[in-house]
C-alpha cells in the first residue's frame, strides 16, 4: 500500500507545484498594468479623478465616482485570489467575474456576475445580466416568480455563512474559483458561496469603484485546466 501511496503523493505534489508555477500577479504593485478603467462620470466631467490608484504598494479604489476597474485579457477556468479590506468607513466594493459587456446595467455595471465584498455581506453572489444556480434557491434567493437579472428583480444571493469577514482594518483573503461555468468562493479559508448552470463561462475580471475606500493587495491569478465532458 505505502508503495502505491508514494507516488500518487507525490503525482499530487508535482500537479501542486505546476499549478503553483502558473500563477501570476494581476498587480505588480506599482501601476495598473494589464486594467483598465471604465468610470462614466469620467467622460462627461473633465474635473471627476480616477478612483483607482496605487498607493504604498497596494491597489486602491477610492470609491468615488462609481465604476469598474477591468483587466485587459478575458479568462475562463482560473482561481483568482486577492486580499482587501477597508481604508476607512466600512461600505460596498465587489469582484466580477465573467465580465462582458459594459454598463449594460444602469449604465453603470458591466455584465458579469458579482461577488460582494460589502461589509457584512462578503461572499454574496450578484447577477448582472448574467444569472447563476445554487443549492436551496428559494431559500435564499426569495420567490422564484421574482427572480431576476436586472431592474429590480431578486439579483442578490446571499452566502452560506455569517462571521467569516476579518474585524475592520484588518486584511481579509479571498479565493474566487471559476470552472466552466461554475463558481466557488472562499472567505478566510471558509466556503461562502457556490454555483452553478451560470449563464455565462468566460470573461474579464473586474473590481469596484462604489461608495467606499478599499485597499487590495497580492492579487493573482492561476490558470485550472478543466476536465473535458
Amino acid at each position: 500500500m505505502k508503495k502505491i501511496l508514494l507516488p500518487l503523493a507525490l503525482t499530487v505534489a508535482i500537479a501542486s507545484q505546476h499549478a503553483y508555477s502558473q500563477t501570476k500577479a494581476l498587480f505588480n504593485g506599482k501601476d495598473l498594468s494589464g486594467w483598465h478603467i471604465d468610470v462614466p462620470e469620467m467622460d462627461k466631467n473633465p474635473k471627476a479623478i480616477n478612483p483607482f490608484i496605487v498607493r504604498n504598494g497596494l491597489l486602491v479604489s477610492l470609491g468615488e465616482p462609481g465604476g469598474h476597474l477591468i483587466t485587459d485579457a478575458q479568462h475562463e477556468n482560473f482561481r483568482f485570489t486577492f486580499q482587501y479590506r477597508f481604508a476607512g468607513k466600512p461600505g460596498n466594493c465587489g469582484a466580477l467575474v465573467f465580465v462582458s459587456k459594459p454598463r449594460d446595467l444602469y449604465d453603470m455595471f458591466p455584465k458579469s456576475i458579482e461577488i460582494q465584498l460589502m461589509n457584512q455581506n462578503a461572499g454574496d453572489f450578484w447577477c448582472i445580466q448574467e444569472d447563476i444556480t445554487v443549492p436551496d434557491m428559494e431559500k435564499r434567493r426569495g420567490p422564484k416568480e421574482k427572480w431576476g437579472v436586472n431592474g429590480d428583480k431578486l439579483r442578490r444571493i446571499p452566502n452560506l455563512t455569517d462571521g467569516t469577514e476579518k474585524p475592520l482594518g484588518e486584511w481579509n483573503s479571498m479565493v474566487i474559483e471559476c470552472v466552466k461555468n461554475s463558481i466557488k468562493v472562499w472567505l478566510n479559508g471558509v466556503l461562502v458561496n457556490y454555483g452553478y448552470n451560470a449563464t455565462a463561462s468566460k470573461g474579464q475580471i473586474a473590481l469596484q469603484s462604489e461608495g467606499s475606500e478599499v485597499e487590495f493587495k497580492e492579487v493573482k491569478l492561476t490558470p485550472i485546466k478543466a476536465l473535458s465532458k
